[in-house]
């Protein structure tokens, strides 16, 4: 941290005016970008899941305040959204672009913009930045024990119900991503489409499922609070969803001649090590398994 008590991630980056060979950035980027990746992750469960405490636990006075639990889903979206939001466009978003979240990492691998090694990392840092901001929201005490550390379990209609509900919302997540990233207009307000964008879905879907849509969101929470009831369906469900995603949004892509120029979800541009756009993509493979 800096002499203000934020937290400073200056010694991830590297600096621009250095002249770097591509081999000494790929190997500075195996580690700093991962390490980026862990820190938005913990950021957004610790965050993001401490709204979940807040407006759900009893004893909140939230749950007093606002009694329809319908608008408290809506307003846990939001916030959830707004800090996923806030993350991109901070020093993470700026290191590593801010994924945070598995199967944005996979989509854009999929897309051709990010090595199949390192989306690897990505995941290793996704998931433990998850179990360990996790792990903080032990901080709320009875709070965040009665509920369950904020973990996503099935609805009342079931597992299946749930899957179908974790599709449908990854879905969305991945068309409007790719909406906003393929058109050069909207791209700059890619993070602006999260508090709205959960908002909606966590109101309309989080009975089914609690609205996951980021396996690492789940298995952080499960980790700590012991609860595995239906796990795989947040690993089901955000997987089939982005890859519907992914295959809907080829054709939109081509039909409207727009283009997913980098794997970042903001500061498209800044890209040091050279691995967002697909320039090392092989040379990444051959080196991290040579």
């Amino acid at each position: 941290m800096d002499h203000d008590g934020r937290v400073n991630l200056e010694w991830l980056s590297v600096n621009d005016s250095e002249n770097e060979t591509g081999g000494t950035a790929i190997k500075r980027a195996t580690w700093a970008l991962p390490l980026s990746e862990l820190i938005g992750t913990l950021l957004l469960v610790a965050v993001g899941c401490s709204f979940v405490v807040i407006d759900f636990a009893p004893k909140s006075p939230v749950v007093h305040g606002i009694p329809d639990v319908g608008v408290r889903r809506a307003i846990t979206g939001f916030l959830f959204g707004l800090t996923g939001g806030a993350i991109a466009l901070s020093k993470v978003g700026k290191i590593s672009g801010a994924h945070i979240n598995p199967v944005v990492t996979l989509a854009f691998w999929l897309h051709h913009k990010i090595s199949g090694w390192m989306a690897l990392r990505y995941l290793v840092g996704q998931f433990l930045g998850a179990i360990i901001g996790a792990g903080l929201l032990v901080l709320w005490g009875g709070w965040a024990k009665i509920t369950h550390y904020a973990a996503t379990t099935p609805g009342p209609e079931g597992a299946w119900v749930a899957v179908v509900g974790e599709t449908i919302t990854t879905f969305c997540l991945v068309v409007a991503l790719f909406s906003f990233l393929g058109s050069k207009k909207l791209r700059r307000y890619t993070p602006g489409i999260f508090p709205v964008l959960y908002a909606v879905m966590v109101w309309l879907e989080a009975p089914w499922s609690g609205t996951s849509t980021n396996p690492a969101r789940t298995l952080g929470p499960a980790v700590v609070s012991h609860v595995w009831s239906g796990w795989w369906v947040y690993f089901v469900g955000p997987l089939l969803g982005m890859v519907l995603g992914i295959l809907v949004m080829g054709p939109v892509l081509r039909f409207f001649a727009w283009e997913i120029a980098s794997a970042k979800l903001y500061y498209f541009h800044h890209d040091p090590y050279q691995v967002f756009h697909g320039h090392l993509h092989r040379s990444q493979d051959r080196q991290s398994t040579g």
